[in-house]
């Protein structure tokens, strides 16, 4: 396995990831106890508790959270967790202000490409809800392919190509259009 980027730092065109930490706990809080932010994360507002014990890095090294950046100001949150060697899976919520901008997929990109060059996945997956389109479609701007589903929610992967990076996967709209 290869070393983590300097700082733990995940670096995309219009975002960055910075690993969470106790210090971020009073402002991950907030957020996932706005009903609007968590409305297709669970959809039920957490406690404080709730946050820290699962967002602030204390579950590394099963899941590793990141806050995702936008021009240094706090816009979304993002974690992934191992499903078996070389695969598993991606979680993220943006700030309702920060959708439709482009960060979600940028900020997917940005760590699908990690994980593929710096961990060696081979598979990445996520499982939005299929009522969610607008998630849906980020996911497709990112790179992911529906291939099925998961219980009630549709599984999406990214797999990469050689020679491509998930950076440079052409732009494509989940359902088609037509």
């Amino acid at each position: 396995m290869l070393d983590k980027p300097a700082g733990g730092v995940i670096t995309g065109e219009l975002t960055c990831l910075i690993p969470t930490t106790e210090a971020h706990l009073p402002l991950l809080a907030q957020w996932f106890a706005d009903p609007e932010f968590v409305r297709n994360w669970g959809g039920q507002p957490l406690t404080r508790e709730e946050v820290a014990a699962k967002y602030t890095g204390r579950r590394r090294p099963d899941v590793e959270s990141y806050l995702i950046l936008a021009r240094n100001i706090p816009v979304g949150y993002v974690q992934y967790a191992c499903a078996g060697p070389g695969r598993g899976g991606l979680d993220m919520v943006l700030l309702p202000q920060a959708q439709g901008r482009g960060l979600g997929p940028d900020a997917a990109r940005a760590l699908v490409r990690h994980l593929h060059t710096v961990l060696g996945w081979n598979r990445v997956t996520v499982d939005p809800e299929p009522s969610n389109i607008r998630a849906i479609q980020a996911w497709g701007k990112a790179g992911f392919r529906p291939v099925g589903r998961q219980g009630g929610q549709l599984l999406m992967e990214c797999v990469p190509v050689r020679g491509a990076s998930p950076a440079h996967v052409p732009d494509a709209s989940f359902p088609p259009e037509g």
